[in-house]
């Protein structure tokens, strides 16, 4: 793979109704349904809102026999308005639903965490190797006669490993990893290769966009080993909604698009269904921008480890590189005024002199020619002139740079001073790929500074910001370069969005926390709540916790296994019933669901993890 050029990697084409994913198509956008499968009229109406946004397919929960038979209606009820676009059935739990449903759907999910293997339950098992190939031989078995079926109906699948519902099978054996949900994915693909069953897509989600982002780069390095080029779906499971959905899914998402992988998309918002598709339109359109840019020249380090990388070893100076959190440096040049109390910058850019009104418990950086140390020792910013990293007597010096300005003379003077810190700056049209350039041959170079990400944009709009910005640092992130980030943005944004867009961005990333992360699932029509009245609910009552994270899931399908990556969590278990949990561990089961957000702030409170927010 080249990290700093960007190409989409080659797929096998896949036949889905009248709409083909893969191959030589563009990426394909789609979303899923939160009516109840059973209402061919609100199913309808809602799938029609999905393709009027843009979607290109539209996927249905299926949980069981009669929401299964319900397609044939829905889809009668789509094409007689003269809506083709292919559905797609979500199966769970019963792999008699996925046969019904594949009669009916032009594609089916089904999720190997569940198909044979009964429902997660956290236990550890023990297996021969006998008796484990036995568990195997019995997926072949129940698998074979489901792939025929499809073949005989034009049907494609898609295998859906999420990180919420492995089996205790394969937990048991490779533990909560990424080797292990690309086993489970794994053997279901081997079966498919033997089968001669090519109409095969692949998706491997997880809430963390960490094990997301890892878990799909290795999912492909093993199909590249074992000769298979099927097609990748990509999502971040319960990203949430608002901004912190937004940048979430455009950081994980992003992140493999940027390196060419990814042939469908769906951004999971806890919103309408119909709301989704902007913002993967946007994200998609942004990526693929780069296509045919200007070659990069980059090298990649022989220590850097795509599959599974380490933060860079870099010196740190002051509270910036070694082992400290990535900082955030802002500036205040344009003469707007709003920002905001709860995400404050660790430094602020204010060019050729101070503000006469400073914000409180932020460091100021000044130009490094009109720098003389007189009014207290601020850092000093230069824009690549060499002589004054030599002359300026600032402690902590920044120097902006551009990959092809890394020279062998500014090699040489970086080597001199391990003080400075790097502010990598890009105007390529794959910027992702020229800011990676520049960190790997620092890396060759042996150097150790710091580096932090100079991002420039001009949106007007928050929403752009965030996925444009959230995109471009996703892969900085993942392969550990990053020492600090800089959104720079001439639009008309205030301060408060573009700072809270950089915290969000390090957040997304598990790189620092500084505010209650949420881990809200999209709903479907397992969910038997209002999922987006209740996760306002606790937002208001739990957004002051920072560090916390909190699990809203609709239903049990992968709450209790999302939940092991939550400190609690709020689970949908049956009509107006809800079940509370520590971790993965409930609690408290159906509990009234009026009841449910007081209940959750009690079980916080009787943990010690509650303090009452500051007026």
């Amino acid at each position: 793979m080249d990290l700093f050029n960007y190409s989409r990697r080659e797929t096998s084409e896949v036949n889905i109704g009248a709409v083909p994913l893969g191959g030589s198509n563009p990426i394909r956008i789609q979303s899923m349904t939160n009516t109840s499968t059973q209402d061919t009229e609100a199913s309808v109406e809602q799938a029609k809102r999905i393709v009027d946004a843009g979607g290109e397919y539209v996927r249905l929960t299926t949980q069981g026999i009669k929401e299964a038979e319900n397609l044939m209606n829905i889809n009668i009820g789509l094409r007689s308005q003269e809506y083709m676009v292919p559905l797609v059935a979500d199966v769970h739990f019963n792999p008699k639903v996925a046969d019904i449903a594949a009669l009916y759907a032009e594609k089916v999910r089904i999720n190997p965490g569940n198909y044979v293997d009964p429902g997660r339950t956290f236990k550890q098992l023990e297996y021969t190797d006998e008796e484990y190939a036995k568990e195997l031989q019995k997926i072949r078995d129940r698998f074979i006669p489901f792939l025929n079926i499809c073949k005989e109906n034009n049907t494609a699948i898609r295998i859906g490993v999420n990180h919420g519902s492995l089996s205790d099978r394969i937990m048991s054996r490779y533990g909560d990893t990424p080797e292990g949900m690309v086993e489970s994915c794994m053997e279901f693909l081997r079966i498919c290769v033997a089968e001669n069953f090519k109409d095969v897509v692949i998706s491997i989600k997880a809430s963390n966009t960490v094990i997301m982002v890892r878990t799909v780069r290795l999912l492909v390095a093993v199909m590249e080993k074992e000769g298979m080029s099927f097609p990748l779906h990509l999502g971040v499971t319960e990203a949430g909604d608002g901004e912190d959905g937004r940048i979430k899914s455009a950081l994980g998402i992003g992140a493999l698009l940027a390196d060419g992988l990814g042939d469908t998309i769906r951004v999971s918002l806890s919103e309408e269904p119909e709301a989704e598709i902007p913002v993967a339109r946007k994200l998609v359109d942004y990526i693929v921008t780069r296509k045919d840019h200007p070659f990069i020249p980059g090298m990649q380090a022989p220590e850097f480890n795509y599959l599974s990388p380490s933060r860079r070893k870099t010196k740190a100076v002051r509270n910036i590189g070694g082992d400290n959190l990535p900082v955030v440096l802002a500036d205040r040049m344009d003469g707007k005024t709003e920002v905001s109390p709860e995400f404050k910058p660790d430094y602020i850019y204010a060019g050729r002199e101070l503000p006469a009104i400073r914000e409180s418990g932020v460091e100021y950086i000044l130009d490094a020619d009109i720098w003389n140390g007189e009014e207290g020792t601020w850092p000093a910013f230069n824009y690549l002139q060499l002589s004054l990293l030599e002359t300026t007597r600032a402690e902590l010096k920044f120097l902006f740079l551009p990959y092809m300005a890394l020279t062998d003379e500014v090699i040489a003077c970086l080597k001199k001073h391990p003080e400075v810190v790097i502010i990598s700056q890009s105007n390529h049209p794959n910027r992702t790929g020229e800011h990676r350039a520049l960190v790997h041959q620092l890396i060759t170079e042996e150097l150790k500074n710091p580096v932090l990400f100079f991002q420039h944009y001009t949106e007007d709009h928050a929403e752009d910001l965030q996925i444009k910005s959230a995109a471009d640092m996703g892969a900085l992130i993942f392969d550990g370069l990053c020492d600090g980030i800089y959104l720079f943005n001439q639009g008309s944004l205030s301060h408060a969005i573009i700072d809270a867009t950089a915290f969000g961005i390090l957040q997304a990333g598990r790189i620092r926390t500084s505010k209650t992360e949420y881990i809200s699932c999209p709903g479907c029509g397992r969910t038997l709540f209002n999922l987006q009245n209740t996760i306002a609910r606790i937002k208001a009552a739990t957004s002051h916790l920072k560090g916390l994270k909190i699990g809203i899931m609709g239903c049990i399908v992968n709450g209790p296994g999302e939940m092991a990556d939550a400190d609690y969590g709020y689970v949908g278990a049956g009509r107006g019933k809800v079940s509370l949990y520590k971790q993965k561990n409930c609690i408290e089961k159906n509990i009234p669901e009026e009841e449910a957000v007081e209940r959750l702030i009690e079980l916080i409170k009787a943990n010690g993890d509650y303090k009452e927010p500051e007026k």
